[in-house]
């Protein structure tokens, strides 16, 4: 599973990724956490509002910092 942080590294983008490894840690899970800076790539995934979520380059969630507790729903979904 490859995760990517879409995002400028602001603080945001910064809380999105901590709550992503907090949420792999509850659900025992690792996977490639990448941060994409580039906005041409972050453009090219449709995404206009930062921060974002991809998860196996499906956009999962853009425009706000998700809890871990969200974020374990989302790839427990996406893993059925």
């Amino acid at each position: 599973m490859v995760i990517k942080i879409l995002g400028s590294g602001c603080n945001k983008c910064v809380a999105l990724a901590e709550n992503t490894k907090s949420a792999l840690a509850e659900l025992g899970m690792e996977a490639e956490i990448v941060k994409v800076t580039d906005f041409t790539e972050i453009a090219a995934f449709g995404v206009m509002s930062t921060p974002a979520l991809v998860i196996d380059e499906k956009v999962a969630s853009f425009g706000k910092v998700l809890k871990p507790k969200d974020i374990v729903k989302i790839i427990e979904k996406l893993a059925k």
